[in-house]
């Protein structure tokens, strides 16, 4: 493999390589967005339109009331919210005081909440009061001494706000009691904050952004360090190259991006929010993208030209009833991440918007993106593509030498200025992830092509070993996948005294009429013997991370 074959591949006008070097920290790249952007919306949640002008301003007295509670440079704020205005105020006032954002799943039990805040040393919160229970349970056994509580309708104005608030409380009943003396409101840090001095901190490339959690799927959640540099380097990236789409919205129409993945999770972190910082654009926030009527509901009422989604999310939209009451002929580019893309799925997106989903390739370690096909695609191509600008990537056996042979699978690893610093206090976990030559090792098995085209067939963990041949779930999935009657299904191996592991295969109907007798006659014809699922199951759902990733660990359970 020459050094970079993929460059061939490279649309006109993307750049192998970026300047990271432009910016000095995330608080630079966003201050120029404050100025340049004052008078654009930033923000759209619930039919409230948040301009820069008011990020910028919020964020500048949030910052300072952070300031005034004694923290020190450096130290760690937990942000545990949907998407809603107050999560980007945040984000940019804990990172404009100097300190370090620690992204947090609200979905967390008390149990995984208390990890990662020990984990952390956070001594802050900003959290939604709907789960300020799970909060209450585990915050004596943490270092976090103040608290800022938000609520679902801080932003949106006196009459609109208390009437969010009030369903959301009484009729809804979302937000359980709790007690948390102390805790501040947030439009009360606010107003604190007013009368406060802030002080600009000096940042710096390598001062630490943000601590981001792995998911955990490989056991026990880390925290990735994310410097500032990795996080600006990451965003020209994806702007360079999402630009051969994005250059085709009409002049003088507003960049807009739909924002379904949470805001927590770095994919929506680097390539929503801070991308649309970078470019001046929109983002639609969607407080809960499980809901799809209400999500296709708010998609109806603009004009989008990116959409950064999870496979599942794709599938669902597109097979709800209310799709085509969405506009999607603006939509420039859809990029599959956070799981693998089904060409099942990527297959009935293009049918009905006329728009591929680039299938792209990430992790929380690289701020997220490493890869992706080429936005001007105009089919699913079945592989993650390409690396990004000035990103390398290679195979590695489990002897750690360098895979050379087109086809042969090996772990990627990647090297770039995306990579991560390291895991938080962890140096030997740091140590074991990176290879000899400063390569990041993921834990994901691949192939590449002559081209440089990279193709994941699984995690090194979920890997079936049926009589000694490996079986990759993803091959498997997708196959089922495309068996008529089926809407969403994952594959896990189970012990079998004969074979040592066995196939098992999880379903969610989309015919009530599908049998398993139907499911294992398509599997027979599309399967190799040991591939073939020994055990079908139907279920009504799979189990799934927030984001939407299907969890093979619970279904293993």
């Amino acid at each position: 493999m020459s050094d970079r074959p993929w460059l061939s591949a490279y649309p006109q006008g993307v750049p192998a390589e970026i300047d990271a070097t432009q910016y000095t920290s995330l608080v630079a790249l966003m201050e120029e967005a404050f100025t340049k952007y004052r008078d654009r919306v930033a923000y759209s949640f619930m039919g409230k339109e948040v301009t820069y002008a008011q990020t910028d301003v919020q964020s500048r007295i949030l910052a300072a009331y952070l300031q005034g509670l004694g923290l020190a440079k450096g130290d760690r704020v937990a942000l545990m919210m949907p998407n809603m205005p107050q999560y980007p105020v945040a984000v940019a006032a804990v990172l404009r005081a100097g300190y370090v954002v620690v992204n947090v799943n609200p979905l967390y039990t008390a149990r995984e909440l208390e990890h990662q805040l020990k984990d952390s040393g956070a001594k802050a919160i900003i959290i939604i009061e709907n789960f300020a229970t799970t909060l209450q349970a585990c915050i004596a056994a943490t270092a976090v001494k103040h608290v800022v509580l938000c609520a679902m309708g801080d932003q949106l104005g006196l009459l609109k706000g208390a009437l969010v608030n009030y369903v959301v409380r009484k009729v809804k009943k979302l937000v359980p009691a709790f007690q948390l003396p102390g805790a501040v409101r947030f439009n009360d840090a606010l107003a604190k904050g007013a009368h406060a001095s802030f002080q600009a901190p000096q940042l710096l490339p390598d001062d630490i952004a943000l601590l981001q959690y792995t998911g955990g799927t490989t056991g026990v959640s880390k925290g990735a360090v994310l410097l500032h540099r990795n996080v600006i380097a990451n965003v020209l990236q994806s702007e360079a190259w999402n630009a051969p789409a994005m250059d085709k919205v009409p002049t003088g129409e507003q960049p807009t991006s739909v924002c379904a993945l949470p805001l927590y999770h770095i994919f929506a972190f680097t390539v929503n929010m801070m991308l649309s910082m970078r470019t001046g654009g929109k983002t639609i926030l969607i407080p809960n993208p499980r809901d799809l009527k209400a999500t296709l509901q708010e998609l109806s009422k603009h004009r989008f030209h990116s959409f950064p989604a999870v496979s599942t999310l794709f599938n669902g939209l597109a097979h709800h009833p209310d799709f085509n009451t969405v506009d999607w002929s603006h939509l420039k580019v859809s990029v599959g991440g956070g799981m693998a893309v089904q060409s099942a799925v990527a297959q009935l997106w293009l049918e009905k918007t006329g728009c591929p989903i680039c299938e792209g390739y990430g992790l929380s370690e690289t701020s997220p993106s490493v890869s992706c096909n080429p936005v001007t695609v105009s089919q699913f191509t079945g592989t993650i593509g390409v690396p990004l600008p000035s990103t390398y990537m290679k195979l590695v056996d489990d002897a750690g030498n360098d895979v050379t042979q087109p086809g042969v699978p090996g772990e990627i690893a990647i090297k770039g200025p995306q990579v991560m610093a390291g895991y938080w206090q962890l140096p030997d976990e740091t140590a074991k992830s990176m290879t000899p030559d400063g390569f990041f090792k993921s834990g994901d098995i691949g192939t590449f092509d002559e081209n440089g085209f990279f193709k994941v067939v699984d995690r090194k963990k979920d890997m079936v070993l049926v009589s000694g041949f490996n079986v990759y779930p993803n091959e498997v999935e997708d196959v089922v996948a495309k068996c008529p009657g089926v809407l969403e299904c994952a594959v896990v191996g189970i012990p079998d005294e004969k074979t040592g592991e066995a196939v098992k295969l999880v379903i969610v109907k989309k015919d009530p009429a599908l049998t398993e007798q139907v499911v294992r006659d398509f599997c027979r014809s599309h399967l190799t013997g040991y591939k073939q699922p020994r055990v079908i199951e139907f279920r009504t759902e799979l189990p799934k991370t927030p984001v939407g990733k299907i969890l093979r660990r619970e279904l293993r359970k």
